[in-house]
């Protein structure tokens, strides 16, 4: 665990629920791991089978990744969504994995992926309002962005 801090909430990576978890002081249920990811599943899942893929080393958010790290993350996250369609036998469309960075109000402060296994009919929302930009907002979006990359 490094002991730093996080730019956004100063604190301590000893306080960080997931750096507990990866170092065994909070026991989990842990369906994969290696040198780099432990795969764990939520204990408070949005359904059956709700995991999350947290790196080793502590990320503060999606902004602080490595970008090959990230893609490893992807590409275990590609592996595990395979490994929960047969066991689910849900439709290959029904797959969301989405990362998430930490929110002042939670009680980590660490990058990780959630891959939640859905099934016809099992309630799960995963929801925003949509907004309606105009084609010049859309533009002007796109050029700061494009810039930045």
């Amino acid at each position: 665990i490094e002991e730093n801090y996080t730019k956004e909430r100063k604190i301590p990576m000893s306080d960080c629920i997931f750096c507990k978890i990866i170092a065994g002081e909070i026991p989990s249920a842990t369906i994969y791991e290696n040198d780099e990811f432990k795969v764990i599943l939520d204990r408070f899942p949005s359904g059956e089978g709700h995991a999350l893929i947290l790196p080793k080393n502590h990320v503060p958010n999606a902004f602080e990744i490595d970008p090959a790290q990230a893609g490893r993350a992807y590409a275990l996250a590609a592996k595990l969504a395979r490994a929960m369609k047969e066991w689910c036998l849900a439709s290959p469309n029904e797959y969301p994995a989405r990362i998430t960075a930490p929110l002042p109000d939670r009680q980590c402060s660490i990058s990780h992926i959630h891959l939640i296994p859905r099934r016809e009919g099992d309630g799960i929302n995963v929801t925003w309002t949509p907004t309606e930009p105009t084609d010049e907002q859309i533009a002007a979006v796109q050029a700061k962005l494009t810039n930045l990359i």
